[in-house]
């Protein structure tokens, strides 16, 4: 793993090898918070993917969007252009979304989006809107994978569903599963109720989840 500046003062985990498959994680809502995913980037990495994990603060003026698309513009570099898998995690699953559906706006060509937990009831902190009310016409609309834990007690199971039946009606294709995991353990996290943080798991149980997870996601950019 390298760490560089994705942008000026703005970190990103950089694993695998350049020229691979880009694949771009970004974590939930807690701000810079990109080493909450190291466990789960670094098992992507194993399928042979280059993948970038960076921070973005949801707590800034503009609720990361500055920060999300920047690090949109350092992958497409990555990718030489190539269409990028972006994974998403909760907060980071709701801007994985929003950006899949408004790809054209941004210039931005996606081979899949995988949200993890995604918090769909929520605003997209790119555009500002909830991904669920914001489905334009495309031509050509990119595949999604829906994964939740059925143990996640923060973002509940039904908002991945009811998502999943809005990209049906208006014709995305997607895949959905329902892993047995919580919130954290989906993404390869713990979680310590007293900071009030989520960290990167070391315990074998959530390793496990998160190599579940990687297959899945390595399985989409094949």
């Amino acid at each position: 793993m390298q760490t560089v500046e994705y942008a000026p003062g703005r970190f990103v985990d950089v694993f695998g090898e350049a020229g691979r498959p880009v694949v771009l994680v970004w974590h939930g809502m807690q701000s810079n918070a990109r080493a909450s995913v190291r466990p789960l980037a670094s098992l992507i990495a194993e399928h042979g993917l280059a993948v970038l994990a960076p921070d973005w603060n949801s707590a800034a003026d503009d609720n990361g969007r500055g920060d999300l698309l920047a690090s949109v513009r350092f992958a497409q570099d990555r990718a030489q252009n190539d269409s990028l898998v972006v994974v998403g995690w909760s907060m980071g699953g709701v801007a994985a979304a929003g950006l899949a559906i408004n790809a054209a706006q941004h210039d931005v060509r996606i081979r899949h989006t995988v949200c993890l937990a995604g918090a769909f009831m929520a605003a997209d902190p790119i555009s500002g809107r909830v991904p669920a009310t914001d489905m334009p016409g495309s031509a050509e609309p990119s595949p999604f994978t829906l994964l939740h834990g059925v143990g996640d007690d923060v973002v509940p199971v039904s908002a991945s569903r009811e998502f999943a039946a809005v990209l049906e009606k208006h014709q995305w294709p997607v895949e959905s599963a329902e892993l047995d995991a919580d919130h954290a353990s989906i993404a390869g996290a713990g979680y310590d109720p007293v900071a009030g943080r989520y960290f990167p798991a070391e315990d074998p149980g959530t390793l496990a989840v998160a190599a579940d997870v990687a297959d899945r996601i390595a399985s989409v950019c094949r």
